[in-house]
């Protein structure tokens, strides 16, 4: 039966290196299909970080603005919940 195989099937160093191979490829926990779409979900989840890291920015933008001095802390509030003084009327203009 071994003579029936292809020549360099017969040697025993390229059959177990087809075999460690193959299991690495598609039996072991940590194969390449899995390693790969870890690689892509790591990817996503740092995309996801920068996103966030952008977003705390601009709260700690806004925070250093509404603690500052009374003056920032109404336009502050004017401008971001549409507060106003009892005798003031507001109007909102958007672009588009």
């Amino acid at each position: 039966m071994l003579q029936k195989l292809p020549k360099p099937f017969r040697n025993f160093y390229i059959l177990t290196a087809l075999v460690f191979f193959l299991w690495m490829l598609l039996l072991d926990p940590n194969n390449l299909i899995a390693r790969f779409q870890l690689r892509s979900k790591l990817r996503s989840l740092e995309n996801e970080k920068e996103y966030y890291d952008e977003k705390i920015k601009e709260v700690e933008k806004d925070r250093d603005e509404l603690f500052g001095d009374r003056e920032s802390i109404e336009k502050f509030a004017r401008e971001k919940y549409l507060m106003k003084k009892e005798s003031e009327d507001i109007f909102i203009v958007q672009e588009e």
